[in-house]
């Protein structure tokens, strides 16, 4: 993948808000309740600032959707068909608990598809960067995040999955039709990890399904799914439909809100966890 300005400029802010949460994390910070009982830090809001003012240098004029805004109510007026996605620290119930699974993300998103991916997990001093059509690498980054400490090798899936399949999955949000679809392909062996970093383990061709039943907001997918897809990894909803950003004027709270999905390296995968999704939901 080459590295061109832009994601020169999404990696630049990825390292330095993640150098704002290394220093929050082992500093301690205080945790607040948003209005939807999820917790919140000043660590969030310092990190998605720097991001914020970042994009507005480098891409002016694009729209931006950060989780922190859109809860204070601040959304643009319009996303079109190119915008951001930002959430500045994704995994904060990692990052208050003391694991250091929590990541930074920033995806660029066009026409439904996100195009850039940007996934910094600085406390595991690991960088995923992908842009579609291009490939995707992971970049080791010295632990005080000022800059490459190792090499930056490629990322590609596994081309053949495992059989059984190898599957990730939530730590904080397993559940019951989670474990129904895993047993179901036949998966014995399932890796646990937070935040985006469920996509990435897909990416390295660590593991080869991620599902998810449960809520999440685009913010939370973007970046993740667009490092997978540059991978060569497939994304789909859990009815085997495409997977799309920028879902505006839906039901009340529920602007850019995912329904479930389905991720794998390998869209036979996904094709074959969508039929067994179709499969229980026939049988009641």
């Amino acid at each position: 993948m080459r590295m061109t300005d832009d994601m020169q400029a999404l990696r630049a802010l990825c390292l330095e808000a993640g150098a704002v949460l290394l220093d929050y994390f082992h500093g301690g910070v205080a945790v607040e309740s948003k209005a939807d009982d999820s917790p919140v830090t000043e660590a969030d809001r310092r990190a998605e600032a720097i991001i914020l003012t970042g994009l507005a240098k480098a891409f002016p004029g694009v729209p931006v959707v950060a989780e922190e805004e859109v809860s204070a109510g601040r959304l643009p007026e319009a996303v079109g068909e190119r915008f951001f996605l930002v959430d500045p620290l994704d995994g904060t119930r990692e990052f208050i608990s003391g694991r250091g699974d929590f990541t930074v993300n920033i995806a660029l998103v066009e026409k439904g598809i996100p195009v850039m991916g940007a996934v910094y997990a600085p406390h595991r001093g690991s960088l995923y960067l992908g842009r579609l059509g291009e490939g995707a690498v992971e970049e080791t980054v010295a632990a005080d995040g000022a800059g490459v400490s190792g090499e930056v090798v490629p990322l590609r899936v596994r081309a053949e999955p495992k059989v059984p399949p190898v599957a990730v999955a939530s730590r904080s949000h397993r559940d019951a039709e989670t474990d129904a679809l895993l047993s179901a392909m036949g998966v014995t062996d399932t890796v646990s990890v937070g935040s985006s970093l469920k996509f990435c383990l897909v990416a390295r061709g660590e593991a080869d399904l991620y599902p998810r039943f449960g809520r999440t907001m685009e913010w939370d997918t973007a970046a993740g799914h667009g490092v997978l897809l540059a991978a060569g990894g497939s994304v789909c909803r859990l009815d085997g439909e495409p997977f799309l950003y920028g879902k505006r004027n839906q039901p009340h709270d529920s602007d850019f809100a995912n329904p479930g999905f389905l991720a794998a390296g390998t869209a036979d995968l996904v094709r074959a966890a969508a039929a067994k999704v179709a499969e229980a939901s026939a049988a009641g």
